[in-house]
Order: structure tokens, then C-alpha cells, then sequence
């Protein structure tokens, strides 16, 4: 199946429109092949500045090592608008794509998938565009009502929006503030919220995201380079 393609220099309005027809594509289908490699994606922005830092990091779906990384800068093609984030994110990303060292298996963006008003977040928005299987993991709540969940790791309730579950709140660390967990595109609820726990080390964000998050932290303070980096065999 060929990979969705659209612009990226849009109006607000256009870019919602483009959101409405990606969302006829998303399927939340179980994995069809191992997780062996897991990526997790994040940006940094720079205060006062038109620029953004991208980066994935992949790491080793069983040790939770980071095995690779690719790291870029860019400018922010697209104003700071709710629910339109991708348009603004997703560029800097698609170039750090296209030198990823690694093909993973499973994509885990700091973000949301299907937790997003018109069910297109930046973790399905990626999976279309990769082809690669994808769930977001938000720090916090952008759409839909859920009952805290017991404050024990491994808790979890629904995440319901208009009558539909759209992901899950996940405690992954005992009496810590729960993750909001959603498929993005070719994987199921039950299999984003068990990979998301799956992920976790010792910290209340699963590895993967953190790692990114560290990563493109420190390429905005200049403290790694940009490119790509993978670990010696």
C-alpha cells in the first residue's frame, strides 16, 4: 500500500482538512511482525526562536538500550495551533527519517495517537507516513474522561471521547502521575498500553520517549552533534 503524501505549506483550515482524510486511513490493527527495534521521537523547541530540534532514538525492544540516534535542526514551518502540532513537528522529523540507521519496528512518540479531537494525533500521523506501527505516550490529558486509575504500576482505565475508548491511563510507576496512552496507526489499544509498560525502566515515562526527550535536549544545548550516531556492534 503506498504511504500517504500531502503539503506541509498549508492554512490552518487546509491542514484540517488534510487531518479529516488521514484519519479514513488509520487502522489500529495488531502487530504483524516482532518489536525488535523500538524508536521514540521527540522535539525541542528554542524560546523566542523560529527553530525546533528532532530526533529518534532507537533502542533494543528487550534491554531498553539505546542502540542509535539521529538528531536534526529545523525552522517551524507552521504556527503554534492545538491539535495541529504535526504540522508544526512532523517536518524536522520526516528529515531525521530519512537518515535512520535502524528500521524499527515500533515508533513511540511524545504525543498522542487517536486521543485527538479528529483522531489524528502525531503518533498517527507519523505511522501513515512511515508505514511503521506507531502509539503515542502524553504526559498529559489533550481530549476525553477517564476514572484515575489504582495507584499501583500496571493501573490503567479507558480513555473515552464521545462514547469511544481512545486510549488509556497508565500508571507505570507506582503512586505516580498516570501516561495517556493511545494507538496511532497499525497496532491495538490493549497492545499500545502493554508496550508502553513494556518500555518503562524505572521512570514514569517509558524509555524510549525519555531517551528522545534527553537527546534533542541536548542538541538544542549544543552538547551532541547533529546526525547520526549508532552504537559499535
Amino acid at each position: 500500500m503506498a504511504l500517504p503524501t500531502h503539503p506541509w505549506n498549508v492554512t490552518p483550515k487546509e491542514a484540517i482538512a488534510i487531518q479529516k482524510e488521514l484519519r479514513d486511513q488509520v487502522r489500529l490493527t495488531p502487530l504483524e511482525r516482532e518489536v525488535r527495534y523500538i524508536a521514540g521521537v521527540d522535539l525541542s523547541y528554542t524560546i523566542g526562536a523560529d527553530n525546533l530540534f528532532a530526533a529518534f532514538v532507537i533502542l533494543d525492544a528487550e534491554s531498553l538500550e539505546v542502540i542509535a540516534r539521529v538528531g536534526v535542526e529545523d525552522n517551524m514551518p507552521f504556527p503554534y495551533i492545538p491539535g495541529l502540532l504535526s504540522f508544526r513537528e512532523i517536518p524536522a522529523l520526516m528529515k531525521a527519517w530519512e537518515q535512520i540507521p535502524i528500521q524499527p519496528d515500533l515508533i513511540m512518540a511524545d504525543g498522542h495517537g487517536i486521543a485527538h479531537p479528529r483522531r489524528v494525533g502525531i503518533a498517527s500521523h507519523l505511522g501513515l507516513l512511515t508505514g511503521v506501527p506507531a502509539l503515542g505516550c502524553g504526559k498529559s490529558l489533550f481530549v476525553g474522561k477517564y476514572e484515575e486509575p489504582a495507584p499501583n504500576k500496571g493501573s490503567f482505565s479507558p480513555l473515552v471521547d464521545k462514547e469511544e475508548t481512545i486510549g488509556y491511563v497508565l500508571r507505570t510507576r507506582d503512586k505516580v502521575k498516570p501516561m495517556f496512552i493511545s494507538p496511532g496507526h497499525l497496532i491495538t489499544l490493549e497492545e499500545s498500553r502493554d508496550w508502553a509498560l513494556k518500555a518503562v525502566k524505572k521512570y514514569r515515562i517509558p524509555e524510549p520517549t525519555r531517551q528522545a526527550h534527553l537527546t534533542v535536549n541536548a542538541l538544542r544545548r549544543g552538547e551532541i552533534p547533529q546526525g547520526v550516531w549508532r552504537r559499535d556492534p
